[in-house]
């Protein structure tokens, strides 16, 4: 028969586990600091890695992004939001409804997202080659800084992409809106005026800053796991994956402070007009 585990063994294995996470998360905000004080310190040697990073997301991202946003924009808040406002004969209604949707929520969230499964798998299994590879070492042993020159073009190339690209996915978000409006019944102008009216600076700034931020968790979080990978190509492959689903986690954890403080501040938002 199976033998049960112990109170104790499973108190300790939770420790161990509590502890390992603790460790990983002080080792990414130590990478954090670095980043950013190398990208501060000059020289600036990272020019034409941070281009060449931005191009590869950009080139990987836009049209996995236009397709989801749209998709999730009509679907969701479009067409099942627009079916509940008709009950109370408020569809035009719903343009107001997609300043909390699209600009607060989906822009961002879905950018993030696509561009962490997309081009931070990519980071990730690049750098956890070149480390399995001890093509870190080399340079470490080289003099060559391996934040300065490899995490820095991808920490700001990543928070440069994923702030664009909010605003691509806005855009693309208020036009599944829109197409969900037309198809429920609908008219054009009241979902504009409904948009322009509850929409505001404050969103839309609110919008990019935190979507920015989402590119710096990505960053990091995919150039730690790459760097700390171990264990031959499955290993690698085991980083990506943790690498995708922490940056989903904090993606959750980093949008409950930033909104909850957002709001708090700027109370004026939380008015419907």
């Amino acid at each position: 028969m199976p033998v049960r585990a112990s109170g104790p063994a499973i108190s300790e294995r939770a420790w161990i586990s509590t502890r390992h996470v603790l460790e990983e998360f002080g080792d990414m905000m130590i990478l954090t600091g670095k980043t950013i004080w190398s990208a501060l310190r000059p020289p600036y040697p990272y020019g034409g890695e941070l281009v060449s990073q931005f191009l590869f997301t950009l080139r990987l991202v836009w049209f996995p992004l236009l397709i989801t946003t749209v998709a999730i924009s009509y679907g969701a808040p479009g067409l099942q939001a627009g079916d509940f406002l008709t009950l109370f004969g408020a569809l035009d209604r719903l343009g107001g409804f997609f300043v909390l949707a699209s600009i607060r929520e989906i822009g961002p969230l879905i950018t993030a997202i696509v561009i962490a499964g997309v081009a931070g798998t990519a980071i990730t299994a690049d750098l956890g080659a070149r480390k399995i590879r001890e093509e870190l070492d080399a340079l470490q042993v080289l003099g060559v800084d391996p934040v300065k020159n490899l995490v820095v073009p991808r920490f700001l190339a990543l928070m440069v992409a994923t702030g664009l690209f909010d605003i691509y996915a806005v855009l693309f978000g208020i036009f599944g809106g829109l197409v969900a409006d037309i198809v429920t019944g609908g008219s054009v102008g009241p979902f504009w005026n409904t948009l322009f009216a509850n929409s505001s600076v404050t969103d839309l700034w609110g919008s990019v800053l935190k979507c920015t931020m989402f590119g710096a968790i990505i960053a990091i979080v995919c150039c730690y796991k790459g760097m700390s990978a171990s264990g031959g190509a499955e290993g690698v492959g085991r980083a990506v994956n943790e690498a995708v689903v922490l940056s989903f986690l904090l993606f959750g954890a980093f949008n409950y402070v930033f909104t909850q403080t957002l709001l708090a501040t700027h109370p004026n938002i939380l008015v419907i007009k």
